[in-house]
């Protein structure tokens, strides 16, 4: 009973902080924006601006929650919920620190490559059920980038996988005591942060949703809180992609004099803010250009990873 309560606990404790955390990365984003590019940002409603989330949460509760005539009810009603459902399953077996996490799953690397999978679903069946050409198009440019950069996240973690001979996110972060695997693992960890980016579809790879060119792509017909779980799926999988470069690349909770729960949060923090720098620094590539890229160079170049692993390990055992 007192374990079923500790799971329960941990569950409970896990949802807000997650959903929180999702919630003020929006101010975080806002701030962080406005400093890098010289303006103010939002620094009206509450110290800093911090009321601005507040405001916006209020604003999606009460506004109207319109669905269009011409859509697939059913299916656009249940959609944005797949991305957040999909994103918070991926973290059940995410270690936090020693002892907490939901699940320390034996097959926990390939649970989340499952699971953040399935986000695609959602991108989908939005973009079909809105019965939308322009969000149509964001959905067909979503499906095939995710799908394909998928392949890319899963071969770049196959050395990971190599050097600490298991799929257990705890070893592997154990794996790390003397180095952490970005050293034996650079490459690995570049093309697995571009595919988590790709994941995500932020800037520079954001082609799903494109504002130039189409309008909102997959949710131009949401609105209200079917829009906000779209919009809060986004912001929990930048935490996500940063919470497993952290412990897969960077050690997890690992390091001296702190807590272990403050280590992960600090690493985790630093990655965070990289996602806002490349949408503030970087411009969106051309659809073709995203695509070609993947295939004629991620592709080969995590191959060769793979393969150089491979010998490597071989020669040290």
């Amino acid at each position: 009973m007192n374990e079923v309560f500790r799971y329960l606990l941990m569950i409970v404790v896990m949802l807000f902080t997650l959903t929180t955390i999702a919630a003020w990365l929006i101010w975080l984003e806002r701030r962080m924006l406005a400093l890098w590019q010289d303006r103010y940002g939002p620094n009206r409603a509450g110290p800093f601006g911090l009321l601005i989330v507040a405001a916006d949460t209020i604003k999606l509760f009460f506004k109207e929650d319109w669905i269009p005539p011409f859509a697939e009810k059913t299916i656009f009603v249940i959609a944005p919920a797949i991305v957040a459902a999909a994103v918070l399953l991926s973290f059940v077996v995410v270690p936090f620190a020693p002892g907490i996490l939901v699940a320390d799953l034996n097959i926990g690397l390939l649970f989340f490559l499952a699971m953040s999978s399935l986000g695609v679903y959602s991108i989908v069946l939005g973009g079909w059920a809105s019965n939308n050409k322009y969000s149509l198009l964001g959905a067909l440019r979503g499906a095939s980038q995710m799908i394909s950069y998928e392949v890319f996240m899963g071969l770049s973690l196959m050395g990971v996988v190599m050097l600490s001979g298991s799929f257990r996110l705890t070893d592997i972060v154990m794996a790390q005591k003397d180095h952490w695997f970005v050293v034996t693992q650079p490459v690995g960890f570049i093309l697995f942060l571009i595919a988590g980016i790709a994941e995500t579809h932020r800037l520079p790879f954001d082609i799903p949703e494109a504002e130039s060119e189409l309008v909102a792509g997959f949710h131009s017909e949401y609105s209200g809180m079917k829009f906000g779980m779209f919009f809060i799926g986004e912001y929990l999988g930048i935490t996500l992609v940063s919470a497993m470069v952290v412990t897969i690349f960077f050690g997890g909770w690992l390091g001296p004099f702190l807590p272990p729960l403050v280590w992960f949060a600090l690493k985790t923090f630093v990655f965070i803010v990289l996602f806002i720098l490349l949408r503030a620094s970087l411009p969106r590539p051309r659809y073709d250009q995203l695509m070609e890229y993947g295939w004629k160079i991620i592709l080969p170049v995590a191959l060769l990873n793979l393969l150089i692993t491979g010998a490597f390990a071989l020669l040290k055992g």
